[in-house]
């Protein structure tokens, strides 16, 4: 909206709500009253127009929670890769230095698998340690 198409118009309110405008229009980047005042009734008007008014609030917080989550997914993702990578590169070394049956290789990822589950991923690298040495 262009800043010569605004009209001045009477407004009344009351002494606490004037405080209260005052108190958040510079925490909401606003640089007066008025903007403060706009943005309050874009908001208000989008609230009362959204049909199901109950709906408004709900989906404008989904929204910024959606935003939230997806950018925790990709941090997560890129780490997750970023590992993924790392351990391909420690699986290729240990390979490429120990002989190990088909047979037996395939009974130690049932063991993996299932110590993974019992301990809902917190295998540590001592326990391993102790299990290869028959502990």
């Amino acid at each position: 909206m262009a800043e010569e198409n605004k009209k001045r118009i009477p407004l009344w309110l009351y002494p606490e709500t004037i405080k209260k405008t005052d108190e958040l229009f510079p925490k909401n980047n606003c640089k007066s009253r008025s903007e403060f005042i706009e943005k309050a009734i874009h908001f208000y008007s989008g609230y009362i127009t959204s049909g199901e008014n109950n709906k408004y609030l709900p989906s404008a917080i989904t929204s910024t929670l959606s935003g939230i989550v997806e950018s925790s997914e990709n941090r997560i993702a890129r780490l997750l890769f970023k590992l993924a990578v790392e351990m391909s590169m420690m699986m290729n070394v240990l390979a490429s230095t120990v002989e190990i049956d088909e047979t037996l290789l395939q009974k130690l990822r049932g063991k993996c698998i299932n110590d993974v589950k019992k301990t809902i991923g917190s295998v540590t690298f001592e326990e391993t340690v102790k299990y290869q040495k028959g502990k």
